[in-house]
């Protein structure tokens, strides 16, 4: 079974972010925004001035509850669709690359890919931002989203419509990547957040989609119950065994790879197209920009700054490190779950 994109230049990605949508849908779903918004509790924004907690998760009111109350109530799921799910900076911009070039990988030669010339992000819709344009896709259908297993709809999970491929890091690294990365993007307006006051808002949950351990709890006990569903994958092992991790994500995605293939290198064509190094110095991951919505436009070059593990550590004091590993141990205790290869 092939899991293609619509378009070979994902022409249709950025056309779908950009797309027309159901008039009467969306007055739906605005009218249940407003209703509920002014009785949510707030907490400090790492990027915008303040975060909204819905059903337990911390969302940026006008991008990612809008988008979820959406998805809950209009997004009809496919039981063809593959979706790539993550917490922020946990290795989405990597893993999609993967994925769509282990996928795609008979479609296009690696001379002329377009992860050459397109941002990872360009080349999977982002379910936040264009659930119901993304009706018009054909089947099968390559999604990601941000959002907690326990938001998304049943007719996703309950009904095991969507198999989902899951990847967390270490939370000490996911700290400090997100601070950086969100201070990048913070309105000039807004006084840029200490590493303190992130590292407070951390361990108390309140950051984009989390709390980050619940987050990650729900994909592992569902990769747990339903393992031909959802892959659970770590960063660090990724990093370790790349060839490894990258073989068992396309006999999940139901392109195994030939003892042919990987005789030819095939395996190691895709890891080094999706690599750090190659994919950070590609001009349109140095000079253009990816537009999730008219308040959201992310410049290409802030989604890599090191792609190594261990990083968290140079900027944390030995109390925050201490603190987080306590967290973690009690958030993880009796899950089997433990963070790292």
């Amino acid at each position: 079974m092939d899991y293609f994109l619509t378009s070979p230049d994902c022409d249709t990605i950025s056309k779908t972010y950009n797309g027309q949508i159901d008039s009467h849908l969306i007055q739906k779903t605005n009218d249940g925004y407003r209703e509920i918004l002014p009785n949510l509790p707030r907490g400090k924004g790492w990027m915008t001035e303040h975060l909204v907690q819905y059903q337990g998760v911390w969302l940026t009111p006008n991008f990612a509850l809008k988008g979820l109350m959406w998805v809950q109530d209009h997004f009809k799921p496919r039981s063809t669709d593959i979706c790539l799910a993550t917490f922020p900076k946990t290795g989405t911009t990597w893993l999609k690359a993967l994925t769509f070039a282990t996928v795609n990988r008979t479609r296009y030669g690696f001379a002329d890919h377009p992860l050459l010339t397109t941002v990872p992000h360009g080349c999977l819709p982002f379910l936040e931002a264009c659930p119901n344009d993304l009706d018009g896709f054909p089947s099968p259908r390559l999604l990601s989203t941000h959002f907690p297993y326990t938001l998304l709809p049943n007719s996703m999970t309950v009904n095991q419509s969507c198999r989902f491929v899951y990847i967390c890091r270490d939370p000490k690294d996911v700290l400090v990547s997100k601070w950086l990365f969100m201070n990048k993007l913070r309105p000039k307006e807004l006084a840029p957040i200490s590493l303190e006051e992130a590292f407070e808002l951390f361990c108390q949950g309140i950051s984009h989609y989390g709390p980050y351990w619940d987050h990650v709890l729900g994909y592992w006990k569902a990769s747990l119950e339903t393992p031909e569903k959802v892959l659970f994958l770590k960063y660090e092992e990724l990093k370790e065994e790349p060839s490894v991790v990258v073989k068992r994500l396309g006999e999940f995605l139901g392109h195994p790879f030939s003892l042919e293939e990987v005789s030819k290198g095939v395996v190691e064509e895709i890891m080094k197209l999706c690599s750090f190094e190659n994919l950070s110095n590609l001009e349109v991951n140095k000079s253009s920009v990816l537009k999730l919505s008219t308040q959201i436009i992310i410049d290409n070059r802030h989604f890599f700054r090191k792609g190594k593990v261990g990083d968290g550590k140079s900027y944390l004091t030995d109390e925050m490190i201490k603190r987080i590993n306590e967290i973690t141990s009690e958030k993880l205790l009796g899950s089997g779950l433990v963070f790292g290869s």
